[in-house]
This record gives structure tokens, C-alpha cells and sequence, in this order.
């Protein structure tokens, strides 16, 4: 009984010793100024960044001289996975604490990024690369990478057109596929309920609605015009008509956006609308919601051409003749603005 009661002590001792120490390694890992000294540093975390690849990062910064000490400190604070992904300004930040709690509790650096209705994916991709600083032969790379479209759903050969133009507010570690699933995403939100069951009624698919979309995009100034050149479009086919639309042109050829040529309308092509019936194999750019629901719910009229008067807006026909009218109205008015310049 006796040795018992000495050995109490001993334990208890040894015990308060022991949470002492940890105690002392917990605020000296913590606490100790240990980092080299930065007032001022800005520090990116990637998607998918682990603690011992953020550890790598900071160090290789020379943010942090030691990163198993910075590893101790996070799990000691419970931090593991509440560093979320972006960019930081990391203010004397001297201590491992300082790190963690601005990382953890700062606010990201946002990225404003707008994609214009009309954009193909080689736009999209140049524009994410000047913006993001993303390499544009990446983008374009995922946008026709058959695994990543069956991921996000998107049952096409690209992610021509399904891209959805918007304002968009990414954080600077956001990664390309990261960027693209949230364009895609924000394109889904658009097909509720109604405009599926509008599809249908069309006999339509959601590629084609989406193609067609896409050409109306490409020929429209203003939303005023986007339903009269949809019920174009779609008086041509139901009448088995070629759709002869100069964007799918533009889309094929190598140095456009220019005044097409004739011999432009003889590329051989599936997007050749000139030659070809139907309407091409895919979209020809990222239509905007205006466009898709012009798609949709096209005008109801009898017109079948189209023709530019100059100022953004069209001169519609119903046959032939007086298209021919309209066109060399425009040929008169473009030989004079030549002749003012």
C-alpha cells in the first residue's frame, strides 16, 4: 500500500510534465518566429493543393523555413482542410500561426471574367489565358477531351457552345477544368422543365437548338431581330431549304472574321450551310440566352432571306426577287462608304 501511494506522485508528475512539453512544442511551433520575415508576400493556392504541396510552395517562397514544423502547426490548430483554394496577401505574416489564420480566415483575390455571347471555344481559351493565365492550348485541349464532356454531361464532340457567356468571378488558383465545369454548369441551369418540353415540340434536340442558337448569335446585332431570324432559319427547313448562313462560313475559314468571297461558300465542309442541308454537325460558337430562346420560340412569319442594310439590322424577304433588291441596295451603300474613305 505504501509503495502504491509513492508511486502516485511519480505518475501524476510525470503526467503534468508530459502536457507541459506538448504545451511548449504546441506554441513554439506555433508561435515562434521561426519564418523568414516578408511585410508583404502574395501566395496561390491550386485546386487539389494537399498540406504537404502547400508546405512545398511556401517554402520554395521562402515564406516558411521549415515545413514539417508548418505541417505540426496546421494539424495542431485543426486546419487541414479549411485552407481553401485562391489567392492571398500574406501581411507579416512572421509565425506559423500568422500564415495559417491569414490563409484560413483572409479573403481570396477574385478574378472578374466576362465571356461575350458569340465567342468560340479558340476565343474563350485566348481570353482565359490573358485572364486567368491559363495556357490557351490547355483550354481547348479539355474543351474536346471526350472523358471531360461525359463528365459534365455534355453530350457533344466540344464544348463548342456549351460554354455559357456571362459574368463570371473565379479565384486566381482555380484550375482550366475547374473554370470550364463552372461555364458548363451555368449553360444547364438554362433548360428547366419548359424549355425541354418546347424542344420536343420543335421535334429538336439540345444540340440542335443549341447549333441553331449558335448561327442566330452569329448573324444578330439586336435582340429586336433574333426571333424574325430564327423564324427565317426555320421556314428553311421545314420547306428542306438550305440554310446558307454566313457564321458557319466564318467558322470555317482560317482568317476570319472578313467579307466573305464566293469561293468561301464552296469550302468543303459539314458546316457549310451553302452546301450542305440541315444544320451543321454542332454549334459555331457560345450563343447567349436571348439567342436560345429565339431558337426556341421562333417569329412566326413567311420570310426566307435576310440581307444586312448597314446599320446592324436586316431587310427581310419572302422570295427571291426582292432579296436580290435588298442585296444591291447594300452593294450601292458599301460603294459609297468606299468612295468616302
Amino acid at each position: 500500500m505504501r509503495g502504491i501511494l509513492k508511486k502516485r506522485p511519480v505518475v501524476q508528475i510525470g503526467g503534468v510534465f508530459l502536457v507541459l512539453s506538448a504545451t511548449a512544442f504546441a506554441v513554439m511551433v506555433l508561435y515562434w518566429p521561426q519564418n523568414n520575415p516578408h511585410s508583404f508576400v502574395k501566395v496561390v493556392i491550386e485546386s487539389g493543393s494537399s498540406l504537404n504541396s502547400i508546405a512545398k510552395m511556401l517554402n520554395e517562397k521562402k515564406i516558411i523555413s521549415n515545413k514539417q514544423a508548418f505541417c505540426w502547426a496546421v494539424k495542431i490548430m485543426g486546419k487541414e482542410k479549411q485552407i481553401p483554394v485562391g489567392s492571398f496577401r500574406l501581411v507579416n505574416a512572421k509565425t506559423n500561426f500568422d500564415i495559417i489564420d491569414q490563409l484560413v480566415y483572409g479573403t481570396p483575390e477574385v478574378k472578374k471574367v466576362r465571356i461575350l455571347e458569340g465567342w468560340n471555344i479558340n476565343q474563350i481559351a485566348g481570353h482565359l489565358s490573358k485572364m486567368m493565365d491559363f495556357d490557351s492550348s490547355e483550354v481547348i485541349g479539355i474543351a474536346n477531351d471526350s472523358k471531360f464532356l461525359s463528365k459534365n454531361g455534355i453530350d457533344a464532340s466540344s464544348l463548342e457552345g456549351y460554354l455559357f457567356p456571362d459574368t463570371y468571378f473565379f479565384f486566381e488558383g482555380d484550375t482550366p477544368k475547374s473554370v470550364l465545369s463552372h461555364l458548363v454548369s451555368k449553360y444547364k441551369e438554362f433548360w428547366n422543365q419548359t424549355y425541354r418540353n418546347r424542344a420536343a415540340k420543335l421535334n429538336m434536340n439540345e444540340n440542335e437548338v443549341v447549333t441553331l442558337a449558335s448561327i442566330i448569335e452569329g448573324e444578330a446585332i439586336y435582340n429586336s431581330e433574333r426571333g424574325k431570324i430564327s423564324g427565317v432559319y426555320h421556314n428553311r427547313m421545314k420547306i428542306g431549304m438550305k440554310l446558307q448562313a454566313d457564321p458557319t462560313i466564318q467558322y470555317i475559314i482560317p482568317d476570319g472574321p472578313r467579307r466573305l468571297l464566293n469561293r468561301d461558300l464552296r469550302i468543303e465542309s459539314p458546316y457549310n450551310t451553302y452546301l450542305n442541308y440541315g444544320l451543321p454537325p454542332g454549334p459555331i460558337n457560345s450563343p447567349g440566352k436571348n439567342s436560345l430562346v429565339a431558337a426556341l420560340y421562333p417569329e412566326e412569319n413567311d420570310f426566307l432571306f435576310f440581307v444586312a442594310t448597314g446599320d446592324g439590322y436586316h431587310t427581310f424577304t419572302t422570295n427571291e426577287n426582292d432579296h436580290n433588291k435588298a442585296k444591291r441596295k447594300l452593294q450601292k451603300l458599301r460603294r459609297q462608304l468606299k468612295k468616302k474613305k
